[in-house]
C-alpha cells in the first residue's frame, strides 16, 4: 500500500480498473481507500473501492489480505450507516468464504468481528455474524461451542423477533442435533423454522434448503417416501437458481427411491430433462448402487461403493442409510444361501456368495446372536451348523388359555354371590 492516496473519484476507480496487472489495481484501490475526504461522494466512491478490492482480493486468493482489510475499514465504518456497514462486513467475510481452505481464517476473523460489534453495540451485524460463526464451528466438528453460541443467540432473536434472522438460527439448530443425532431436537427446531418462516417472505433459497432438511430427518425416520416429496421440492427451488445444491437434492432423490426398492426408477429420472444437466460422479455412484440393488449383487454393491468412496462413504447422509441397506441385502443372501443345509463350510458360502471369509463369518455370528437364524458356528473345523426351527407344542398356550378362562368365571361367580349376600 503505497503512503501517498488518490482522491476517492470515478477516474481513480476507472484507473485501477484499467491497469495493467492485477496488482497495480489493487494498490491503486487501496491508495482512494486512503483518501481522508468524507463528503457523501467521497464515501459512495470508496465503497465501491471496497467492493472492487474485495473482489479482486478474492480472486487472487489473498484471504488475509481481506481480514486485514476489515480491520484497516473501522474508521470508515463510523461515517457511514450501520446497514451499510453490515452490507460491507457480510460481503468481505463471504469473499473469504469463497477462498479455498481458509475455514480456520474464518472462525478466527468472525470471533474478531463479534468483539468488535459487541464494543460498537451494533446488536443487528453481531447477531448475524455470530450465526455464520455457528455455523463454521458446526463443518469444523466443534459442535459443544456452536450449540452453546446457538443457544444463546436464539433467545435473544426471538425476544427481538427478528424472524427472517431466527430461520435462520432454528435451520441451523435443527443440523447440529441432527449431526449430534438428537433427532427430536433436530425435529423440534425444524418446526420452529418453519412456523417462524410461514410468517415472511422466505427467499426461494431458504425455502429450499428448509425442504432439504425436511427430506433429511423424514428419510432418518425410514419414511422414505414423504422424504422423497421435500428432496423434489428442493431440487426445484435450487434447480431454478441453479444453485450446487441441486445436484445433491437429485442425489438424495435416488436414494429414496432405492430404499424403497424402486431402483428401476433411478435410471429413468436420471436421464429426464432436469437430470441429464447434473450427470456427473454423484449421479453415477448412485446409478452403480441402484445395478447393485437391483441384481442383488454384493459383490456389485461393494465395487460401486470403492469405485465412488468420495460420494458415497464419505456423504454422512447417504452413507448411514447405505450400510442399513447393504447390511439388509447380505442378510437376505446369508439366509437363502443357508437355507438348504443344516451344516455346510464358512468358505462355501464365503465363496458363492464372493466376499472375505472373516466378513461371512462375523456376519453370520452377529446373525445367530440377533437370533435371525438358529445356529452356532463351528470354528474348529469351519462349519456352520444350522439347528431346525423346534416347533412349539401347542399344548401350553392352549392350557394357559384354559385357565385363563377359568378364572374369568370364577370372577364371574364371586361378583354374582357377592351381590345374593349382599
Amino acid at each position: 500500500m503505497s503512503s501517498s492516496y488518490l482522491p476517492a473519484t470515478t477516474d481513480s476507480i476507472a484507473q485501477a480498473l484499467e491497469a495493467s496487472n492485477r496488482s497495480d489495481s489493487i494498490s491503486i484501490l487501496y491508495r482512494v481507500l486512503d483518501d481522508p475526504s468524507s463528503s457523501p461522494d467521497a464515501l459512495r466512491i470508496k465503497e465501491q473501492a471496497i467492493t472492487n478490492l474485495s473482489d479482486y482480493l478474492r480472486e487472487e486468493n489473498r484471504a488475509q489480505d481481506l481480514c486485514n482489510l476489515l480491520t484497516q475499514l473501522r474508521p470508515f465504518f463510523s461515517l457511514i450507516p450501520k446497514a451499510k456497514t453490515a452490507k460491507i462486513v457480510r460481503g468481505i467475510i463471504d469473499s473469504v468464504a469463497k477462498i479455498p481452505g481458509t475455514s480456520d481464517l474464518q472462525i478466527a476473523l468472525c470471533k474478531e468481528m463479534v468483539q468488535w460489534t459487541r464494543a460498537e453495540k451494533r446488536t443487528f451485524l453481531r447477531q448475524r455474524v455470530e450465526a455464520r460463526l455457528a455455523a463454521l464451528l458446526m463443518e469444523s466438528k466443534d459442535y459443544s461451542e456452536a450449540l452453546t453460541l446457538l443457544t444463546g443467540l436464539v433467545k435473544e432473536v426471538r425476544r427481538l423477533d427478528d424472524k427472517l434472522l431466527l430461520v435462520d438460527i432454528d435451520l441451523l439448530e435443527s443440523k447440529l442435533h441432527f449431526s449430534l443425532r438428537n433427532l427430536p431436537k433436530a425435529k423440534a427446531a425444524l418446526t420452529a423454522a418453519r412456523t417462524a418462516a410461514n410468517a415472511i417472505y422466505v427467499p426461494p433459497a431458504q425455502q429450499g434448503t428448509i425442504d432439504l432438511q425436511s427430506g433429511i430427518l423424514h428419510a432418518e425416520e425410514k419414511d422414505y417416501k414423504t422424504a422423497y416429496s421435500y428432496f423434489f421440492e428442493a431440487f426445484e427451488a435450487f434447480n431454478a437458481l441453479e444453485e450446487s445444491r441441486a445436484v445433491f437434492s437429485l442425489k438424495y432423490m435416488l436414494l429414496c427411491k432405492i430404499m424403497v426398492s424402486q431402483a428401476d426408477d433411478v435410471a429413468g429420472i436420471i436421464s429426464s430433462k432436469a437430470g441429464l444437466q447434473y450427470v456427473g460422479p454423484e449421479l453415477d455412484a448412485m446409478k452403480a448402487v441402484a445395478d447393485a440393488h437391483s441384481k442383488r449383487s454384493l459383490k456389485l454393491f461393494e465395487t460401486a461403493l470403492r469405485d465412488y468412496k468420495a460420494q458415497l462413504e464419505e456423504d454422512p447422509i447417504v452413507h448411514r442409510h447405505l450400510s442399513s441397506l447393504y447390511d439388509t441385502l447380505l442378510e437376505q443372501n446369508l439366509c437363502r444361501l443357508i437355507e438348504p443345509y443344516s451344516r455346510v463350510e464358512i468358505v462355501h458360502i464365503a465363496e458363492l456368495i464372493e466376499l472375505p471369509i472373516d466378513h461371512v463369518e462375523k456376519k453370520l455370528s452377529q446373525m445367530i446372536l440377533d437370533k435371525k437364524f438358529a445356529g452356532t458356528l463351528d470354528q474348529g473345523v469351519g462349519c456352520l451348523i444350522i439347528f431346525k426351527d423346534p416347533k412349539q407344542d401347542a399344548i401350553y398356550p392352549a392350557t394357559l388359555e384354559t385357565i385363563s378362562n377359568m378364572g374369568k368365571v370364577v370372577d364371574s361367580l364371586f361378583v354374582r354371590s357377592a351381590k345374593i349376600m349382599a
